[in-house]
């Protein structure tokens, strides 16, 4: 949490002011109605941040497909970021993520059931929803606390604890989208990806310096990491445990923006590893392959090549790679993640979860749940 761990470029501060200027005036114009926010007659709860690089939306979206799937038909609109598409997107079981970007694709990949869709007219993509899908209760918006033209029922805002808005500048100065006062916007605010050794005074620092008003919660999550799971497993034939790979060897991959919470956590269970870090949303050429690879064979014990483990976000773009060879499918892992609460908040933030719902669906039916 230290000021100094928050790498800034004080010779961009000029172009902060530029670049804070215009975000400042945009934000005055929703103020003043003179650009307006439209509302819905759904429930739309917008998860999103306010600066750039990864805060572990997917993850936090993934969380609340699982608290609300089984009682309300959910559906996802995120921008699609990186796809190869245009416009207005619904997805199938067919969709691969150079059609609707990596994060919504790994959300169908997992939640075949849900209802996944990208645009990045995020008030057309609600309506065009709305039309075609008339059934859904819930809207999750990926990723849009700068989309103003929506107004969401609730909005939730996810802060790292490894960079703190706080301690941050605004673009390109530091990695701020907008100034930290536009917080207030927001009625829930989570510091992510906090340790789980964090002691009770951070609670209470971190808690003090965000300056939340009244009608604010804050909240605080870690990251919790599941088995290993074969991204091909048809092609492997003694799949691993992430618990029994302590004498082997690891080539760790990664197209995230923050690699390094990943890479601690396997370090933690193989004698050797290395690793490979792309930019985050990567799209893997022939060329990276040809690099995994070969530094695949540079670890190569014997006949046997390291255990080849990727995020999961990078798994969706890896899984329709025609690059990939067999030798590298034989031996290719991605490791899921899920958000947890940390000091018990779990439980009173689904309750205010599901107190919005409740007071801004109407004429809403409980979804029939089938029992065989």
């Amino acid at each position: 949490m230290e000021e100094e761990n928050v790498k800034l470029y004080k010779w961009l501060s000029p172009f902060s002011l530029i670049y804070g200027l215009g975000v400042r005036l945009r934000n005055k114009l929703f103020d003043w109605d003179i650009l307006r926010s439209k509302s819905y007659d759904i429930p739309i709860l917008s998860v999103g941040n306010i600066t750039v690089g990864g805060t572990g939306k997917t993850p936090h979206i993934e969380y609340l497909i699982r608290l609300l799937a089984s009682s309300y038909r959910i559906a996802i609109l995120s921008r699609g970021y990186k796809r190869k598409t245009r416009g207005f997107v619904l997805a199938t079981h067919s969709s691969t993520a150079r059609e609707i970007g990596d994060e919504p694709f790994q959300i169908k990949h997992k939640f075949p059931e849900i209802v996944v869709a990208v645009d990045s007219n995020r008030r057309r993509g609600i309506e065009k929803l709305m039309r075609l899908t008339p059934e859904i209760d819930v809207i999750l918006l990926d990723d849009a606390f700068q989309h103003r033209y929506v107004a969401p029922s609730t909005s939730i805002l996810l802060s790292d604890f490894n960079r703190m808005i706080y301690e941050d500048k605004l673009l390109p100065y530091g990695r701020l989208r907008e100034p930290i006062g536009e917080k207030s916007r927001a009625q829930i605010v989570i510091v992510t990806k906090c340790p789980k050794d964090i002691k009770p005074i951070d609670f209470r620092i971190i808690s003090k310096r965000l300056q939340l008003y009244p009608y604010q919660r804050l909240y605080f999550t870690g990251l919790c990491y599941d088995e290993l799971i074969p991204l091909f497993p048809n092609e492997i034939h003694n799949p691993i445990s992430i618990t029994n790979i302590k004498k082997d060897k690891a080539l760790l991959i990664s197209g995230i923006a923050s690699p390094q919470p990943f890479i601690q956590y396997i370090q933690n269970f193989v004698s050797k590893i290395e690793s490979l870090c792309f930019p985050d949303h990567h799209s893997f050429s022939a060329k990276d392959i040809e690099k995994i690879r070969n530094r695949a064979l540079k670890m190569k014990n014997g006949n046997t090549l390291p255990h080849i483990i990727v995020t999961e976000k990078d798994a969706a773009r890896l899984i329709h790679n025609p690059h990939l060879t067999n030798e590298i499918k034989q031996n290719l892992y991605y490791l899921p993640l899920k958000i947890c609460f940390l000091q018990d908040q779990g439980t009173a933030f689904d309750a205010q979860i599901k107190d919005v719902i409740t007071k801004n669906r109407k004429n809403y039916i409980p979804k029939t749940i089938k029992t065989s």
